[in-house]
């Protein structure tokens, strides 16, 4: 494959272009199993709305990567954190301006605690045509402030002390959140020993979304803005920001 800005060769398809500095792939979709891992890279660029007739000009190439899983404790460990390495090290290659995962929850996991570009998770059974569907959609505005100037409003206090604000946080750091408002605290619910949680809950009609702080009895009710424009963009940054939580271990 050539590079789609300056034609020098690519050794794969995808890659970013070492000569003129751009990057031909905008978005990887990543579709794991415990031993097998396919990445699709998509092309940027305006595509039809539904997706009926040029979507697979926007595929480039995929990429298939595999392991043999261990059944036994640390060399269990050691071998899904080499195959989220493998997987990472394709990705990074490509330097994507985002990745999409379907799949087994561990894989995903450990990818994403690998690489450090928008993570969202997808649905469907071919995750590759479920992502050129959500691309058709008008884009969210990104919000490039960082995490820690979108957290603000009246009530400053946090349940859970500097985990809630780590989950907080996580939260804020979503590119299409644009800002976390803490609510007050209420002392007043069912007791759990199970440690602080966090959820996100449905989104309204602005698509804006709660999330909601759990620590023993504590519960807190913060606001989230979100970029989406109605519920249904609201609940796909839902399902990442709950995704995130998850992977934080806050849920």
């Amino acid at each position: 494959m050539e590079c789609r800005h300056c034609a020098s060769p690519l050794e794969k398809p995808g890659d970013f272009c070492l000569i003129c500095r751009e990057a031909n792939t905008e978005a990887v979709v990543l579709d794991a199993s415990r031993d097998r891992a396919t990445l699709t890279m998509l092309a940027g660029g305006d595509t039809d709305p539904d997706h009926t007739e040029n979507a697979t000009d926007d595929v480039l190439g995929e990429t298939t990567i595999t392991t043999t899983p261990e059944d036994d404790g640390e060399n269990e460990v050691v071998e899904l954190r080499n195959f989220a390495g493998l997987i990472g090290d394709e990705i990074r290659r490509k330097r994507p301006a985002e990745v999409y995962a379907a799949g087994t929850r561990s894989v995903i996991r450990a990818v994403r605690d690998d690489i450090h570009y928008p993570f969202y998770r997808v649905d469907g059974e071919d995750p590759v045509q479920s992502v050129l569907e959500r691309r058709g959609s008008r884009a969210l505005d990104v919000v490039e402030t960082p995490p820690a100037e979108k957290i603000g409003g009246s009530h400053t206090t946090l349940i859970g002390g500097r985990t809630g604000m780590r989950a907080i946080q996580t939260v804020a750091g979503h590119p299409h959140v644009k800002k976390v408002i803490p609510g007050p605290i209420d002392a007043g619910g069912k007791g759990s020993q199970s440690g602080l949680r966090a959820k996100v809950t449905r989104a309204d009609d602005g698509g804006n979304v709660r999330m909601l702080l759990r620590d023993g009895s504590s519960v807190q009710e913060n606001r989230v803005v979100t970029t989406a424009r109605d519920r249904e963009m609201g609940e796909r940054i839902r399902e990442d920001l709950n995704e995130a939580l998850e992977s934080a271990e806050f849920r």
